[in-house]
């Protein structure tokens, strides 16, 4: 399983890291970053919640 963020519409809220922070993280450019590539399987659901939880559709888990 791969995730990606769409850096044009990551707006930076934070919440897919405090979702999934095996995954996800905040950079200095303000914007969500992918960490691990693939996603941990035993992050899977949190990975794809943290996906679901974007407020501006900006993640990608498949």
């Amino acid at each position: 399983m791969k995730a990606k963020v769409d850096q044009e519409t990551c707006i930076g809220c934070g919440v897919c890291p405090s979702v999934c922070p095996e995954v996800f993280e905040m950079k200095d450019d303000g914007k969500s970053h992918v960490i691990a590539d693939p996603v941990p399987e035993d992050v899977e659901d949190s990975a794809k919640e943290a996906e679901e939880s974007c407020p501006v559709d900006a993640i990608e888990v498949e």
